[in-house]
Protein backbone atom coordinates (compact mmCIF):
# COMPACT_ATOMS: atom_id res chain seq x y z
CA UNK A 1 0.00 0.00 0.00
CA UNK A 2 1.16 3.59 -0.81
CA UNK A 3 2.52 5.96 1.77
CA UNK A 4 2.16 9.55 2.11
CA UNK A 5 5.45 11.49 3.33
CA UNK A 6 4.43 14.97 4.28
CA UNK A 7 6.56 17.32 6.96
CA UNK A 8 8.26 14.59 9.21
CA UNK A 9 5.24 12.17 9.04
CA UNK A 10 4.60 9.13 7.06
CA UNK A 11 1.20 7.95 6.85
CA UNK A 12 0.11 4.26 5.77
CA UNK A 13 -2.72 4.23 3.60
CA UNK A 14 -3.54 0.61 4.21
CA UNK A 15 -7.17 1.40 5.21
CA UNK A 16 -9.60 3.37 4.09
CA UNK A 17 -8.96 6.87 5.67
CA UNK A 18 -11.94 10.04 6.62
CA UNK A 19 -11.28 13.68 5.45
CA UNK A 20 -13.42 15.64 7.25
CA UNK A 21 -14.43 19.17 5.85
CA UNK A 22 -14.09 22.27 8.07
CA UNK A 23 -15.79 24.78 6.14
CA UNK A 24 -14.34 28.05 7.67
CA UNK A 25 -16.64 30.19 4.82
CA UNK A 26 -19.70 31.57 5.05
CA UNK A 27 -20.79 30.95 1.75
CA UNK A 28 -20.08 26.99 1.38
CA UNK A 29 -23.16 24.76 -1.26
CA UNK A 30 -23.22 22.24 1.63
CA UNK A 31 -23.87 24.14 5.04
CA UNK A 32 -25.24 27.30 3.91
CA UNK A 33 -23.01 28.76 6.15
CA UNK A 34 -23.59 27.00 9.39
CA UNK A 35 -20.04 27.34 10.73
CA UNK A 36 -19.83 30.57 10.25
CA UNK A 37 -18.41 31.79 13.40
CA UNK A 38 -15.04 30.81 14.77
CA UNK A 39 -16.78 29.17 17.97
CA UNK A 40 -18.92 26.92 15.75
CA UNK A 41 -15.51 26.46 13.86
CA UNK A 42 -13.39 24.95 16.79
CA UNK A 43 -16.95 22.96 18.01
CA UNK A 44 -16.94 20.77 14.61
CA UNK A 45 -13.64 20.16 14.62
CA UNK A 46 -13.90 18.75 17.83
CA UNK A 47 -17.22 16.63 16.59
CA UNK A 48 -15.39 15.59 13.45
CA UNK A 49 -12.32 13.80 15.19
CA UNK A 50 -14.53 12.53 17.80
CA UNK A 51 -16.23 11.07 15.15
CA UNK A 52 -13.33 9.18 13.44
CA UNK A 53 -11.75 11.45 11.04
CA UNK A 54 -7.98 11.26 10.39
CA UNK A 55 -7.56 13.79 7.97
CA UNK A 56 -9.10 17.75 8.73
CA UNK A 57 -9.45 19.35 5.16
CA UNK A 58 -10.27 23.16 6.15
CA UNK A 59 -11.05 25.49 3.52
CA UNK A 60 -11.64 29.39 3.81
CA UNK A 61 -13.33 29.87 0.47
CA UNK A 62 -15.92 28.16 -0.75
CA UNK A 63 -15.58 27.03 -4.43
CA UNK A 64 -19.24 28.10 -5.33
CA UNK A 65 -19.21 29.71 -8.70
CA UNK A 66 -20.45 32.88 -9.93
CA UNK A 67 -18.93 34.42 -6.85
CA UNK A 68 -15.55 36.30 -6.63
CA UNK A 69 -12.46 35.39 -5.12
CA UNK A 70 -11.82 36.94 -1.56
CA UNK A 71 -8.60 38.55 -1.15
CA UNK A 72 -5.73 36.45 0.09
CA UNK A 73 -5.64 38.07 3.49
CA UNK A 74 -8.88 37.59 4.00
CA UNK A 75 -8.61 33.64 3.56
CA UNK A 76 -5.62 33.49 5.94
CA UNK A 77 -7.54 34.94 8.78
CA UNK A 78 -10.21 32.87 8.48
CA UNK A 79 -8.14 29.62 8.22
CA UNK A 80 -4.86 30.75 10.49
CA UNK A 81 -6.81 30.20 13.91
CA UNK A 82 -8.45 27.01 13.02
CA UNK A 83 -5.17 25.18 11.81
CA UNK A 84 -3.51 26.93 15.57
CA UNK A 85 -6.51 25.30 17.55
CA UNK A 86 -6.38 22.04 15.94
CA UNK A 87 -2.72 21.67 15.97
CA UNK A 88 -2.80 22.46 19.95
CA UNK A 89 -5.88 20.51 20.89
CA UNK A 90 -5.79 17.45 18.30
CA UNK A 91 -3.14 15.13 17.04
CA UNK A 92 -5.35 15.24 13.40
CA UNK A 93 -3.81 15.63 10.23
CA UNK A 94 -4.56 19.21 8.43
CA UNK A 95 -5.33 19.26 4.81
CA UNK A 96 -5.58 22.98 3.20
CA UNK A 97 -8.33 23.72 1.06
CA UNK A 98 -6.26 26.37 -1.19
CA UNK A 99 -4.36 26.90 -4.66
CA UNK A 100 -2.58 30.42 -3.35
CA UNK A 101 0.99 30.28 -2.84
CA UNK A 102 0.53 32.74 -0.47
CA UNK A 103 -2.36 31.18 1.23
CA UNK A 104 -0.41 27.85 1.42
CA UNK A 105 3.02 28.98 2.85
CA UNK A 106 0.84 31.14 5.76
CA UNK A 107 -0.89 27.44 6.76
CA UNK A 108 2.00 26.04 6.40
CA UNK A 109 3.79 28.01 8.57
CA UNK A 110 1.10 27.78 11.14
CA UNK A 111 1.24 24.18 11.38
CA UNK A 112 -0.93 22.33 8.42
CA UNK A 113 1.09 19.48 6.94
CA UNK A 114 -0.82 19.09 3.06
CA UNK A 115 -2.01 21.41 0.56
CA UNK A 116 -5.15 20.47 -1.40
CA UNK A 117 -5.19 22.45 -4.72
CA UNK A 118 -8.62 22.00 -6.31
CA UNK A 119 -7.49 24.10 -9.26
CA UNK A 120 -4.89 21.51 -10.34
CA UNK A 121 -1.50 23.90 -10.31
CA UNK A 122 -3.16 26.61 -11.77
CA UNK A 123 -0.08 28.51 -10.07
CA UNK A 124 2.95 26.73 -10.75
CA UNK A 125 5.01 28.76 -8.04
CA UNK A 126 2.99 26.83 -5.40
CA UNK A 127 5.08 23.84 -5.99
CA UNK A 128 7.95 25.74 -4.71
CA UNK A 129 6.11 26.30 -1.39
CA UNK A 130 5.39 22.43 -1.21
CA UNK A 131 8.64 21.85 -2.06
CA UNK A 132 10.41 24.41 0.58
CA UNK A 133 8.24 23.08 3.62
CA UNK A 134 8.21 19.11 2.50
CA UNK A 135 4.64 18.99 2.60
CA UNK A 136 1.90 16.61 1.54
CA UNK A 137 0.25 17.75 -1.96
CA UNK A 138 -3.09 16.36 -3.44
CA UNK A 139 -3.07 16.80 -6.96
CA UNK A 140 -6.53 17.34 -8.56
CA UNK A 141 -7.49 16.78 -12.64
CA UNK A 142 -9.17 20.21 -13.41
CA UNK A 143 -8.69 21.52 -17.16
CA UNK A 144 -11.51 24.92 -15.73
CA UNK A 145 -10.54 27.43 -13.49
CA UNK A 146 -11.57 27.70 -9.58
CA UNK A 147 -14.81 29.16 -9.05
CA UNK A 148 -15.87 29.26 -12.50
CA UNK A 149 -18.47 25.58 -14.16
CA UNK A 150 -17.46 24.22 -16.90
CA UNK A 151 -19.72 21.33 -17.83
CA UNK A 152 -18.98 20.41 -21.84
CA UNK A 153 -20.17 17.29 -23.21
CA UNK A 154 -17.92 17.88 -26.16
CA UNK A 155 -14.74 18.86 -23.57
CA UNK A 156 -12.95 15.85 -23.81
CA UNK A 157 -12.43 13.28 -26.42
CA UNK A 158 -11.32 10.33 -24.00
CA UNK A 159 -12.17 11.60 -20.16
CA UNK A 160 -9.86 8.76 -18.82
CA UNK A 161 -6.93 9.59 -21.00
CA UNK A 162 -6.81 13.14 -20.31
CA UNK A 163 -6.60 12.41 -16.39
CA UNK A 164 -4.04 10.34 -17.01
CA UNK A 165 -1.87 13.10 -19.26
CA UNK A 166 -2.80 15.68 -16.92
CA UNK A 167 -1.64 13.86 -14.01
CA UNK A 168 1.89 13.05 -15.88
CA UNK A 169 2.36 16.46 -16.92
CA UNK A 170 1.86 17.99 -13.33
CA UNK A 171 3.79 15.82 -11.86
CA UNK A 172 6.29 16.69 -13.85
CA UNK A 173 6.02 19.73 -13.02
CA UNK A 174 6.34 19.41 -9.23
CA UNK A 175 8.97 17.18 -9.48
CA UNK A 176 10.72 19.72 -11.39
CA UNK A 177 10.25 21.82 -7.90
CA UNK A 178 11.58 19.42 -5.98
CA UNK A 179 8.42 17.57 -4.53
CA UNK A 180 8.96 13.81 -4.32
CA UNK A 181 5.90 11.32 -5.55
CA UNK A 182 5.79 10.18 -1.57
CA UNK A 183 4.28 13.45 -0.96
CA UNK A 184 1.29 13.20 -3.77
CA UNK A 185 -2.15 12.07 -3.71
CA UNK A 186 -3.85 12.26 -6.32
CA UNK A 187 -7.71 13.00 -7.43
CA UNK A 188 -9.58 12.58 -9.92
CA UNK A 189 -11.48 15.36 -9.40
CA UNK A 190 -15.45 14.57 -9.54
CA UNK A 191 -17.23 16.92 -10.83
CA UNK A 192 -14.57 19.71 -11.58
CA UNK A 193 -14.68 20.43 -15.06
CA UNK A 194 -16.79 17.43 -15.91
CA UNK A 195 -20.40 16.87 -16.67
CA UNK A 196 -22.10 14.08 -14.59
CA UNK A 197 -21.44 11.57 -17.09
CA UNK A 198 -17.60 12.36 -17.53
CA UNK A 199 -17.73 12.22 -13.28
CA UNK A 200 -19.00 8.39 -13.61
CA UNK A 201 -17.07 7.33 -16.93
CA UNK A 202 -13.77 8.71 -14.28
CA UNK A 203 -14.90 6.67 -11.26
CA UNK A 204 -15.59 3.33 -13.50
CA UNK A 205 -12.25 3.66 -14.50
CA UNK A 206 -10.59 4.69 -11.16
CA UNK A 207 -8.06 1.46 -11.49
CA UNK A 208 -5.71 3.13 -13.95
CA UNK A 209 -5.50 5.97 -11.69
CA UNK A 210 -4.24 3.20 -9.19
CA UNK A 211 -1.19 2.40 -11.11
CA UNK A 212 0.83 6.19 -9.90
CA UNK A 213 0.59 3.75 -6.82
CA UNK A 214 -0.22 6.96 -4.67
CA UNK A 215 -2.86 7.54 -2.32
CA UNK A 216 -6.39 8.48 -4.41
CA UNK A 217 -8.72 11.23 -2.57
CA UNK A 218 -12.57 10.64 -3.49
CA UNK A 219 -14.19 13.65 -2.79
CA UNK A 220 -17.43 12.20 -3.78
CA UNK A 221 -19.47 13.83 -0.85
CA UNK A 222 -22.82 15.52 -2.26
CA UNK A 223 -21.51 16.35 -5.19
CA UNK A 224 -23.43 17.13 -8.63
CA UNK A 225 -23.71 13.67 -10.17
CA UNK A 226 -24.84 12.19 -7.20
CA UNK A 227 -27.39 14.89 -7.63
CA UNK A 228 -28.07 14.69 -11.02
CA UNK A 229 -28.25 10.62 -10.99
CA UNK A 230 -31.20 10.76 -7.40
CA UNK A 231 -32.69 14.12 -7.99
CA UNK A 232 -31.58 14.78 -4.14
CA UNK A 233 -30.49 18.57 -3.06
CA UNK A 234 -26.98 18.35 -1.32
CA UNK A 235 -28.12 17.47 2.46
CA UNK A 236 -30.12 14.46 0.83
CA UNK A 237 -27.21 12.79 -1.05
CA UNK A 238 -25.88 10.53 2.06
CA UNK A 239 -27.20 7.60 0.38
CA UNK A 240 -25.43 8.22 -3.36
CA UNK A 241 -22.34 9.33 -1.15
CA UNK A 242 -22.11 5.87 0.30
CA UNK A 243 -23.04 4.35 -2.68
CA UNK A 244 -20.08 5.85 -4.41
CA UNK A 245 -17.50 5.46 -1.72
CA UNK A 246 -18.59 1.16 -1.77
CA UNK A 247 -17.73 1.26 -5.68
CA UNK A 248 -14.21 2.45 -5.06
CA UNK A 249 -14.10 0.55 -2.15
CA UNK A 250 -14.07 -2.31 -4.38
CA UNK A 251 -10.92 -1.57 -6.17
CA UNK A 252 -8.42 -0.04 -3.54
CA UNK A 253 -8.08 0.21 0.22
CA UNK A 254 -5.84 2.71 -0.47
CA UNK A 255 -8.53 5.65 0.05
CA UNK A 256 -8.75 8.93 1.64
CA UNK A 257 -12.55 9.93 1.77
CA UNK A 258 -13.17 13.96 1.94
CA UNK A 259 -16.72 13.53 3.06
CA UNK A 260 -19.42 15.85 5.08
CA UNK A 261 -21.39 13.10 7.10
CA UNK A 262 -18.30 11.87 9.46
CA UNK A 263 -20.24 9.42 11.12
CA UNK A 264 -22.61 7.77 8.90
CA UNK A 265 -19.36 7.31 6.93
CA UNK A 266 -17.06 5.70 9.88
CA UNK A 267 -20.10 3.53 10.64
CA UNK A 268 -20.51 2.48 6.77
CA UNK A 269 -16.58 1.68 6.60
CA UNK A 270 -16.66 -0.08 10.03
CA UNK A 271 -19.31 -2.87 9.12
CA UNK A 272 -17.61 -3.03 5.67
CA UNK A 273 -14.47 -3.58 7.29
CA UNK A 274 -15.99 -6.51 9.11
CA UNK A 275 -18.09 -8.17 6.63
CA UNK A 276 -15.02 -7.93 4.25
CA UNK A 277 -12.79 -9.51 6.71
CA UNK A 278 -10.32 -6.60 7.12
CA UNK A 279 -11.27 -6.44 11.13
CA UNK A 280 -12.43 -9.11 12.68
CA UNK A 281 -15.53 -8.73 15.05
CA UNK A 282 -14.83 -10.70 18.38
CA UNK A 283 -16.98 -14.10 18.97
CA UNK A 284 -18.11 -12.89 22.71
CA UNK A 285 -18.98 -9.40 21.14
CA UNK A 286 -22.70 -8.87 21.46
CA UNK A 287 -25.46 -6.29 21.21
CA UNK A 288 -25.82 -3.31 23.84
CA UNK A 289 -29.31 -4.08 25.63
CA UNK A 290 -30.21 -0.99 25.38
CA UNK A 291 -29.97 -1.30 21.76
CA UNK A 292 -32.29 -3.55 21.30
CA UNK A 293 -35.17 -1.61 20.23
CA UNK A 294 -35.79 1.85 19.51
CA UNK A 295 -36.38 4.32 22.64
CA UNK A 296 -40.25 5.04 23.30
CA UNK A 297 -41.48 8.81 22.01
Amino acid sequence: MPQLVTRGLTLEIDRPLIMAVINATPDSFSDAGKYSTLEARMERTQEVVQQGAEILDIGGQSAITGVPEISEDEEIERITPVIQWVAENTSAIMSIDTYRPKVAAAALEAGAHIINDISGLLHRELADVVASYSAGYILMHNRGRPKVRLTDANLYEDVVADVLSFMDERMEWLSAAGVSREQLIVDPGPDFAKTPAQTVEVLQKISQLLAYDRPVLFPVSRKDFIGAITGRPPRERLAGTLAAIAHTLTLTRAGIYRVHDIEDVRNFLDVWDVLQGHQELGADVLLDRDLWRAPKA
